[in-house]
């Protein structure tokens, strides 16, 4: 079973310093892609923009500033509210978005149950599947080194 934590929320797209304008988000965590949130934003277009980008990174931003190039993200307070700013900047443009720090936080908090931190390779399977990759199959023996059944050895002192 796939576990996602799912939180629906108002951004604000800052367009100047007085100026911004609501924009309807979608904050995804999926255990399946544990290092990796997702967040689609409804922009008012045919196709919502999606943006993906590392966990960790919220989960340093809710407290100092963090990340560099495409995905910034630092805590403020704005109009004496508490919000997280996050700065995107991709080919297509760049955007500054404000969200509530409490329903991020709570949300991020849910995420960490889920998977806590640290425990994220766990499930992805990778032991399991380096362990069926690295696993002895037949006819390795002539991969190894060792003779084919029927083949002479040469004589060590020879």
């Amino acid at each position: 079973m796939q576990t996602v934590v799912e939180r629906e929320l108002e951004m604000q797209l800052v367009l100047s310093p007085e100026r911004s304008i609501p924009v309807p988000a979608k904050l995804v965590y999926r255990a399946d892609d544990p290092f990796a949130v997702h967040v689609t934003f409804h922009v008012g277009s045919d196709a919502p923009v999606n943006w993906t980008f590392a966990r960790e990174l919220i989960v340093e931003g809710v407290f100092r500033p963090c990340g560099h190039g495409d995905v910034r993200i630092w805590p403020t307070k704005v109009g004496g509210r508490s919000v997280l700013c996050m700065a995107l900047s991709s080919p297509d443009g760049e955007a500054l978005l404000e969200a509530p720090c409490s329903p991020v936080a709570a949300w991020l908090e849910r995420t960490l149950r889920v998977v806590p931190p640290g425990s994220e390779h766990e499930q992805l399977g990778m032991d399991d599947g380096l362990s069926r990759l690295l696993a002895p199959a037949a006819g390795d023996e002539l991969w190894l080194g060792k003779p084919a059944p029927g083949q002479d050895t040469p004589d060590a002192s020879a």
